[in-house]
């Protein structure tokens, strides 16, 4: 039977690893596949992702979806984190900066 999708939004790897481990039947291959992947790859656990990227889009004013690759990449540099903004969005470094702190404070968590 096809799967019909509903809605589309960027959620953190740690929120799929959530979902995959609450459903209660077996898992397709691909679904073990990217349950596997977001046990390897997940930084945090999905309450607290969920809190960053509330931070990131609120306080910050960034996008969901760059809210979202930040916390699933956790990055620990001002280059690193430069990569999640496009060439024509200038972000002042005081701001990254400021996103980096926090990113640390939620790393040590």
């Amino acid at each position: 039977m096809p799967v019909k999708i509903l809605e589309g939004k960027p959620i953190p790897v740690a929120k799929v690893k959530e979902i995959l481990a609450g459903l209660d039947r077996e898992l397709s291959q691909l679904q073990r596949k990217t349950f596997e992947y977001s046990q390897t790859f997940s930084k945090m656990d999905a309450k607290q992702a969920e809190e960053l990227i509330k931070v990131l889009t609120g306080e910050f004013e960034l996008e969901m979806a760059e809210a979202v690759q930040i916390v699933n990449c956790m990055p620990e540099s001002l280059e690193e984190l430069r990569v999640f903004f496009p060439r024509h969005r200038m972000v002042p470094t005081e701001k990254l900066e400021e996103i980096l702190k926090l990113l640390e404070k939620y790393r040590e968590k």
